[in-house]
Formats: C-alpha cells, sequence, structure tokens
C-alpha cells in the first residue's frame, strides 16, 4: 500500500524533467517494494543486477572482456571476479567504458574547461572526477539511468526517515536549495548539483565556495536565505557555531552532510544549532550513494543498488564486526562504466546484528582518515579556522600535485611534504602551491602567513597507515634532508580554541566520497 511519505517523496523536484521524472519514479517504487518486502527481496534484487551487469561488461567493455575470459559465463557471486583497482582502470580507459564514442583524450579536454561544470558531455553523460588524494584523480561517466537511479536513492532516504512532508514544506518556503562545497572544478557534488538545478522545476538553487571567508560566505547564505543547505560536516559545524552566535540568520528545514565521516555526537549537535533533521550520506565519485545514515548512528548501504565487501589486504572477507582493510564496490547502476569489485580504499565495520532503527538493509560504520581543521590567528586577535578539504584543494589545483601533506607548525606556518620525483619538479610545485596558499590564507585574514618545504615525504598514520592530508604538528621544523626518518607527530598544546579533528574521507572534492 502506498503511504503518504513515499507518495510525497517520489513527487520532489529531484526527479528533474518528464523523461528523468519516468526513469526515477519507476526507479524509486522498485526500491520501496523490495525494501518494504524485506531481506530476500533485496537480496534477490541485487544478485540479479549484478549477474546483468557482468553479463553487460563482458558483450560491451573490452577490458572486463580480458579480465572475466577464464571466468565462468553464469556468474552469481563476486567472488568469482577478479579485483580492480582505479589505477589499472584508467590506465585503460578507453577499453573500460561500454560506449565507443568516449574517449580519453575527448574528455580531458571536456574536464580542462572549468565553463563546462555540469554540463552534458557528447550530449548525454555527465562526467565528473576525482581529487585523486589517493594517488591518482579517477574520472567517472554517468548516464540518464544512473542518475535516475542516485536521484531515486534521494528521494528514499527522505521517505524512510519520514522526511519527505518537511522536504514539502521548505517548497512553500521558497524552495531555495544551497550547496556550499569546492565548485571550481568538475567534482561530483558540483556537477551533479548543477544538472539538479537546470533540471529540477521549482526549486531555486545555488552552490557556494569553501574558500570564501566565512564572514563573506555567512552573508551571502543570508541574503539567499535557503531552506535546504547541503555541505560537509567540517564546513557545516562552522556555519552551525555562526547560527548559534546568530551571525548565520537561516531556518533550514533539512540539513545534508556529506564527504566526510559525521559522528552521532556531531550529528545531534548539528541538528541541535540548525533546529531540523540532519541527513548523513555516505557516497564517492564511483557510486554517488553507498548508503544513508540512520538514527543508531550506522550507514545503511543500498544494497539493493550496492555491493559492498569489507576484505583484508589479500582481499578475503572480514567477519561482521571487525574492521576491514579495504571495501570492495560495486556500482549496480552504471553500466556505461562499469565499476565491478572496485577497490575502494576506505575501511569499514559491518554490524553483526539487526541495526535497532529497524532498517532492514545492511548497516556499515566507515573509518576514515583523521584531518585537522587548521586554527590561525587574524590581526585583529580573531582565531580563523580553515578547512581540510579548502587547503587540499588549493594544492591540487595549484601544483597539480595528488600525493601531499599539510602541516601546521606554528600558529602562522604551514609546512608542505610533496611526493614528487626530481628537485626542480618539486620546488616547481612547491612554488606554485605556496603562492596559492599564501593568498588564501592572507584573504581569509591570517597574520604573515608563511609556507615552508619539508624535503620529507608525506607521513602516513602510523595506526592506521592511511595518508592525513592535512595534520597539526605545532613546534615541528621542516627537514633539508628526504631521508630522515620522522618522529612520531606530536600534538601540542595551543593558545586560544582546540584544534578539531574529525574523522572524514575526503577521497573527492565532491560530497559523495567525497568532495
Amino acid at each position: 500500500m502506498m503511504t503518504k511519505q513515499a507518495e510525497r517523496a517520489s513527487k520532489l523536484p529531484l526527479f528533474g524533467g518528464s523523461a528523468a521524472y519516468v526513469r526515477s519514479w519507476a526507479n524509486f517504487w522498485q526500491a520501496w517494494w523490495a525494501r518494504t518486502a524485506g531481506v530476500a527481496a533485496i537480496d534477490s534484487t541485487r544478485l540479479d543486477r549484478f549477474a546483468t551487469l557482468v553479463r553487460f561488461a563482458r558483450e560491451h567493455s573490452p577490458l572486463y572482456c580480458e579480465m572475466y575470459r577464464d571466468v565462468p559465463s553464469n556468474v552469481s557471486a563476486p567472488h568469482a571476479l577478479p579485483v580492480v583497482t582505479k589505477h589499472a582502470l584508467m590506465a585503460r580507459f578507453d577499453d573500460w567504458v561500454t560506449d565507443t564514442a568516449i574517449r580519453r583524450t575527448n574528455i580531458d579536454a571536456f574536464l580542462a574547461d572549468r565553463t563546462h561544470i555540469g554540463d552534458r558531455y557528447l550530449g548525454r553523460y555527465i562526467v565528473w572526477k576525482s581529487s585523486g588524494s589517493t594517488g591518482e584523480p579517477g574520472i567517472f561517466v554517468q548516464d540518464d539511468d544512473a542518475l535516475a537511479v542516485y536521484d531515486a536513492l534521494i528521494a528514499m532516504q527522505l521517505a524512510g526517515a519520514n522526511l519527505a512532508g518537511k522536504c514539502a514544506a521548505g517548497l512553500f518556503k521558497g524552495g531555495r536549495a544551497a550547496l556550499i562545497a569546492a565548485t571550481g572544478d568538475h567534482f561530483a557534488s558540483i556537477a551533479s548539483w548543477k544538472r539538479v538545478c537546470w533540471s529540477g522545476p521549482g526549486l531555486a538553487a545555488r552552490g557556494f565556495s569553501i574558500m570564501e571567508p566565512l564572514d563573506r560566505l555567512i552573508a551571502k547564505i543570508n541574503a539567499f536565505a535557503p531552506v535546504y543547505l547541503a555541505s560537509y560536516p567540517t564546513m557545516l559545524t562552522l556555519l552551525a557555531e555562526e547560527r548559534v552566535a546568530g551571525r548565520l540568520r537561516v531556518a533550514p528545514a533539512i540539513v545534508w552532510s556529506g564527504g566526510e565521516f559525521l559522528a552521532p555526537g556531531a550529528c545531534a549537535e548539528l541538528e541541535q544549532a540548525f533546529d531540523c533533521p540532519v541527513l548523513n550520506e555516505y557516497g564517492a565519485s564511483e557510486c554517488m550513494s553507498i548508503a544513508f545514515g540512520c538514527r543508531e548512528g550506522w550507514l545503511h548501504v543500498n544494497a539493493d543498488w550496492v555491493m559492498l565487501e569489507p576484505v583484508d589486504a589479500n582481499y578475503r572477507p572480514t567477519p561482521l564486526g571487525q574492521i576491514s582493510h579495504t571495501v570492495l564496490l560495486t556500482n549496480l547502476a552504471n553500466r556505461i562504466q562499469p565499476v565491478i569489485r572496485y577497490d575502494l580504499g576506505d575501511a569499514v565495520v559491518a554490524n553483526p546484528e539487526p541495526c535497532g532503527c529497524g532498517n532492514p538493509l545492511p548497516a556499515i560504520r566507515v573509518e576514515g582518515r583523521r584531518e585537522d581543521v587548521v586554527t590561525m590567528s587574524a590581526s585583529d586577535g580573531r582565531q580563523i579556522r580553515l578547512l581540510p578539504m579548502a587547503l587540499t584543494t588549493i594544492v591540487e589545483e595549484a601544483a597539480d600535485v595528488h600525493r601531499f601533506q599539510i602541516v601546521q607548525s606554528h600558529d602562522t606556518t604551514l609546512m608542505l611534504r610533496l611526493d614528487i620525483a626530481g628537485v626542480e619538479r618539486k620546488q616547481v610545485a612547491f612554488r606554485a602551491a605556496a603562492h596559492a596558499l599564501r593568498d588564501y590564507l592572507a584573504g581569509q585574514g591570517v597574520t604573515h602567513p608563511h609556507v615552508s618545504l619539508d624535503e620529507r615525504l608525506p607521513i602516513p598514520d602510523r595506526r592506521s597507515g592511511k595518508l592525513r592530508e592535512v595534520i597539526i604538528e605545532l613546534g615541528a621544523e621542516a627537514s633539508d634532508d628526504p631521508d630522515v626518518t620522522p618522529q612520531s607527530p606530536s600534538r601540542s598544546p595551543r593558545s586560544g580554541p582546540a584544534p578539531n579533528r574529525l574523522d572524514t574521507r575526503t577521497r573527492d572534492r565532491g560530497l559523495h566520497d567525497g568532495h
């Protein structure tokens, strides 16, 4: 029987124009009935879609045809298939995609023009890229069928959380939606956001850059007065504090969080500060909507459209309740660029018990990297907090480097550790990054910002082995010797507010990650 929440959610302007509406509406109701029917229906739907995707990839992707040459024709379980990595797929990009009109050289030219963010490639595809925080950027192509699935999954979140009524009520308050993200390149969040802006009748939407100084950003958001607000947890935390202080004067109906891990306690604080529900989503450039949060603090996997396999370092299954080394992702919605048993790089824990919220979908927690929120002094004595996403985006765009580490060593000093071969290339990249960072810090009001080069390579976290791109090591000094073995980073006390440290997964500069 159709519920009022489901009916409202299926009619939201997320679904865009008429053709998109029909696709998304059909996907929405397929998901609704499968999830209402329970675990067996969800599992059956997932396995049917998995088998169909594998057959399609074999027939239309030269790369998968080659990889699956010795695999039996009727595959019903993922473990029979080899694992793929971003590096391997990007190296054979033209053989990976299933439309022969898509070519890497043409896509590179398309992505090089930032006036095309959110435009259709070849008139029919939305393209975005990841930031390459794992060492190599990825390029991901979506057709209308995949996009319609992502839209339907967002509507399912609203229906499942009984929020469709609040979302619909927001339309009567003007329907204005604001995204605060990295907006300067073809990242997933801004590219997909622009698509919704252009195709969603009745939805007035704008994107705001995380690079804006906070006071100017607050003024712009106040002037726009959004009723829907979306950003990273680090940015939402700053906005929440501004609202409590009375400087941010908006009353959103719903706040949406993505791109970084949002702890249950932090989610509750945001809901209190904004006086509205906060939706938490886990996604990536490879798959826009992997899982969504519940009141118990777990993330429920969209298991009818997504297959997640927590595994150890040898790609063997990790027992329920134990942290994995990585997780293998299969995106069942995207046939143009099949992502099948893809090493996503995130460590997760699968809930060994049925979730207390009652949702039948499998539940996980993501153990992301711990990035620090840098705090520096302004000339008037104010403490200025700088988002990790903003700092890393500046370095990537200015220096075209994708494996690095930003270290706050003193109040207004940053050190850069760059993983670049060749002295001259490293110096060129450092000068470009340092110039851009100094300009950004000065624009934020930081007094006499200084950026130095640490010749050592980026230092992975000793506990997790993951690279944290933004860290605080007060009192640390740059080394001229790249072979010096660093000591374990110390966390020195500092004056002013305690540094914020958030578990984040900033794989991409979008909110589906990511950024």
